[in-house]
């Protein structure tokens, strides 16, 4: 199509990031856990994409979104971020404060990875407990065939 223009170097593409939704909620469900709300951002922090399932209260999408942020911009899972920064509360403030509120330091929040072990994305995952969050995300990244990291290798 003459005169528009497309940025090619996607490398987390909405299909993709459909289907790890989609783990994440096969999981979800498979597991009788409460209804989860799942953000995927790129590696930019872009929303690529969402789903909040039925019963959701309103601020999961937030958290959901904060736990994907945080693991995306430190490049760590969000929960690692809780534990090694436990004692640290004015570096989670400040950093929560960076990010105009996008920082939730709590398990649910995975980095996407590619072949080379390089942070492409993240999900993040609000709903249930913070550990099953942790589940359902890390279940959706294995089923979009895609890679994921807790800390860096």
């Amino acid at each position: 199509m003459a005169g528009q223009v497309f940025h090619c170097s996607v490398q987390l593409p909405r299909e993709q990031s459909r289907k790890v939704i989609e783990g994440a909620i096969a999981l979800a469900r498979e597991a009788r856990l409460p209804p989860l709300t799942i953000v995927v951002l790129d590696g930019g922090g872009n929303l690529v994409a969402a789903e909040r399932e039925d019963g959701c209260a309103p601020l999961r999408f937030p958290v959901a979104q904060g736990k994907a942020y945080a693991s995306l911009g430190i490049g760590v899972a969000s929960g690692v971020l809780g534990v090694r920064n436990a004692e640290r509360t004015a570096f989670v403030a400040s950093v929560s404060a960076a990010s105009q509120g996008h920082f939730v330091a709590v398990a649910g929040g995975v980095p996407i990875l590619n072949d080379q072990q390089c942070v492409i994305g993240a999900v993040g995952v609000s709903g249930a407990s913070s550990d099953e969050d942790q589940q359902a995300a890390i279940a959706g990244i294995e089923l979009a065939g895609l890679r994921w990291g807790l800390e860096p290798s």
